[in-house]
C-alpha cells in the first residue's frame, strides 16, 4: 500500500510564462544550437574534463564529483558560466556505494526496502535529493525500479527495491515523490525492466523474456503507476522486450534505448508518458555491440529518446548527430520534439528563471536529523536469515575470541563514491568486548584459540563484473586454500551487498542479510548481533534463491 501521508506529485502543464519561454528559445536556436541540447555529457571535477565539453551547448552534464566539495562546486560554477542556455544537472543519487563523499551516508535501495518504511523512503530520499543540490544538481537518476528475478545478476541486486511489485511500488512512488518536492526531476529506470536476465547490459544488450501479460502485470503496472503518479523523466535501458515486438526477427532484439516500438508506442502510445525519455549510457556494451557508433547517435533521438547520455568523444558524437540529420537518419520533426521536452523540463524546475548562485545554494550536510533517520534505516534495514543453530546474541562471554575473514575490498564503479572499509565492524565489536583479529591464511583458526568464525562477504549491485560469487580464494588466502571448511568454530556470515550469497555457503547455519557497508550499517549490525537490538528487516527478494536446502 502507499503510505497515505506520503504527497503523490502530479505532472503538470507549463504556465504560460514558462510555455513561453520554452517556444521562445526553441525558436531562437539554430539547428547546431538544438543539436547541442541532445546531449548529456559526463563530468568529473578534472579541469580537463569541463575542456572537453566547452562550446558543444550540451543540455546537460551529469556530475561525478570527487571528495573535494568546495572543488566540486566551482566546476559546476564553470559548466553553468560556460553554457548559453541553462544545463539540466544530474547525478547518479541512489544510496549505499552510489553515494556522494560528501553527503549523508545512506543505505541502498534494497536495504531501504528491507526496512519497508515507505514514509522513511521519503525522509531518506528527500535527504539525498537536498544534499546533491551542493553541487547543483536537479535531476536524479533514480529511483531503479527494476525487478530482483534473476538472482546471479551483478547488476540489479541491491539497487531495486526487490521482487514484490507492490513493494516496489510503494517505495519507488516515496522516492520519486521525495526528490521532486525537494525540487529536482526523478527518473525511473530502466525501461523496459530490468532483472529477469541474469547478464548486464554495460557488456551486451540483456533481454526481459516476459510474455507481455506478465510484462503488463509487472513492469508495465509500475512504470504507469509512476507516469500517472508524475515522475518527471525516465531511463531507457540497453534491454530489448521481444514479446512486444510484431515480427520476432533480430529487431525484435534492439534495445530499448534505439526501438521506436518501445519508447514511441508502448511508452508514450500506451502508457502515455509526456516526460522526457534519456538513454542509459551510450557507451555502454548493451549498445555499441548492437549497431556502429555513427549509426547509433542519432538512432537513440529519432527511436524515441529525448536526450543521449554519455560520450567518450563529445565533439565526435555532435558531428555524428549533425550527420544524421543532414543525411535523413534523424528527423528535424524528432529533433524539435527532443529539444521541447528538455526546455520543458528546464522550465518545469524553473532553470529559466534561476541565477548561477541559486543553483549552487548553501546546503547543511550530515546534519544530525539526517544522520539520525540513515541510522534508523540501518536498523531496520537488518535481516537475519536464519539461525539453525541459535548462535544470537553473541556474548563476550562465550564468543570472546572473533576471528573476522573478509574478502578483499574492491574499487568501487562511480568516481568518488566512498571507498568501503569494515574498520567501523571491528572497532564497535571491540567497544562491545570481544578481542577481535583478522584471518591468517597461513595459521587458519581453531577450536581452541577461537570461539566465533566471522565472514564478512559481498559487494553491492556494481556494473561490468563477472559474477556475484564469494570469493572463498579471497576469504581464505589462496584458490587452494579456499576449499577449506572450519565446521568445528561457530560460524557466522554477513553479506554486506548482495542478498543471495548463501547459494554458496549453504552449510553455515547462522547468516544475515545487512545489504551495505556504510558505517551506520556496520554499527547496527553489532548492536543486532549481541542482543541489543533486533534483526526487523523484512526480506524483499528470497535469500534462499528458490533452493530450501538452504533453510537448513
Amino acid at each position: 500500500m502507499l503510505d497515505p501521508h506520503i504527497p503523490a506529485p502530479r505532472w503538470r502543464d507549463l504556465t504560460t510564462e514558462e510555455q513561453a519561454w520554452v517556444d521562445r528559445t526553441l525558436a531562437s536556436l539554430s539547428a547546431e544550437a538544438r543539436i547541442g541540447q541532445l546531449f548529456n555529457f559526463a563530468v568529473n571535477d578534472d579541469p580537463e574534463a569541463i575542456e572537453a565539453v566547452r562550446g558543444l551547448g550540451a543540455g546537460a552534464f551529469h556530475r561525478f564529483p570527487g571528495a573535494d566539495l568546495a572543488h566540486a562546486r566551482d566546476v559546476t560554477r564553470a559548466l553553468l558560466e560556460q553554457s548559453p542556455i541553462p544545463p539540466l544537472l544530474s547525478g547518479d543519487i541512489e544510496g549505499g556505494e552510489v553515494s556522494f563523499g560528501f553527503a549523508t551516508a545512506l543505505p541502498n535501495q534494497l536495504g531501504i526496502a528491507a526496512a519497508d518504511d515507505p514514509a522513511l523512503t521519503y525522509q531518506l530520499a528527500r535527504i539525498a535529493a537536498e544534499e546533491a543540490r551542493a553541487i547543483g544538481c536537479d535531476w536524479s537518476f533514480a529511483p531503479v525500479v527494476d525487478i530482483n528475478a534473476a538472482f546471479r545478476s551483478t547488476v540489479v541486486g541491491t539497487r531495486s527495491y526487490g521482487s514484490d511489485v507492490p513493494r516496489i511500488l510503494a517505495h519507488a512512488s516515496a522516492h520519486i515523490a521525495a526528490t521532486q518536492d525537494a525540487g529536482l526531476a526523478a527518473c525511473a529506470k530502466h525501461w523496459p525492466g530490468e532483472g529477469f536476465d541474469d547478464r548486464d547490459q554495460h557488456l551486451l544488450t540483456t533481454v526481459n523474456p516476459l510474455d507481455m501479460d506478465a510484462w503488463r502485470a509487472s513492469f508495465g503496472h509500475i512504470y504507469h503507476e509512476l507516469i500517472e503518479r508524475g515522475v518527471m523523466t525516465i531511463m531507457a535501458g540497453h534491454i530489448a522486450l521481444p514479446a512486444y515486438a510484431a515480427v520476432r526477427d533480430r529487431s525484435a532484439y534492439a534495445p530499448a534505448s534505439v526501438s521506436a516500438a518501445l519508447n514511441i508506442d508502448l511508452l508514450r502510445g500506451e502508457l502515455g508518458f509526456r516526460g522526457l525519455l534519456v538513454s542509459d549510457a551510450s557507451v555502454m556494451g548493451g549498445l555499441t555491440s548492437w549497431m556502429d557508433r555513427a549509426e547509433a547517435v542519432p538512432a537513440i533521438i529519432e527511436n524515441g529518446c529525448d536526450m543521449l547520455l554519455f560520450s567518450r568523444d563529445p565533439v565526435g558524437d555532435v558531428a555524428l548527430m549533425r550527420d544524421g540529420l543532414r543525411t535523413g537518419r534523424l528527423s528535424e520533426a524528432r529533433v524539435e520534439e527532443a529539444v521541447s521536452r528538455v526546455l520543458s523540463l528546464k522550465a518545469l524546475l524553473g532553470l529559466h528563471r534561476s541565477e548561477i548562485d541559486d543553483r549552487l545554494p548553501d546546503v547543511s550536510l550530515r546534519s544530525a536529523g539526517s544522520r539520525a533517520s540513515a541510522d534508523e534505516a540501518a536498523a531496520k534495514s537488518l535481516t537475519l536469515v536464519k539461525d539453525v543453530p541459535g548462535l544470537l546474541p553473541l556474548s563476550p562471554v562465550r564468543h570472546r575470541r572473533i576471528v573476522i575473514a573478509a574478502e578483499r575490498e574492491q574499487a568501487v564503479f562511480i568516481d568518488g563514491a566512498p571507498p568501503r572499509s569494515f574498520a567501523p565492524l571491528h572497532d564497535a565489536l571491540v567497544r562491545a568486548g570481544f578481542d577481535v583479529r583478522a584471518y591468517d591464511p597461513d595459521q587458519p583458526p581453531t577450536g581452541e584459540d577461537s570461539d566465533l568464525l566471522l565472514y564478512v562477504v559481498g559487494r553491492e549491485a556494481t556494473p561490468v563484473i563477472a559474477s556475484a560469487q564469494i570469493d572463498w580464494a579471497s576469504l581464505h588466502g589462496s584458490a587452494k586454500k579456499a576449499m577449506r571448511r572450519h565446521l568445528g568454530i561457530p560460524t557466522l556470515m554477513v553479506a554486506f551487498g548482495h542478498p543471495y550469497l548463501l547459494y554458496d555457503a549453504p552449510w553455515i547455519g547462522t547468516f544475515v542479510n545487512a545489504y551495505s557497508a556504510i558505517e551506520p550499517v556496520q554499527r547496527a549490525l553489532v548492536a543486532a548481533l549481541t542482543g541489543e537490538a533486533g534483526f526487523p528487516g523484512r526480506s524483499p527478494v528470497d535469500p534462499l534463491c528458490g533452493r530450501p536446502e538452504l533453510a537448513f
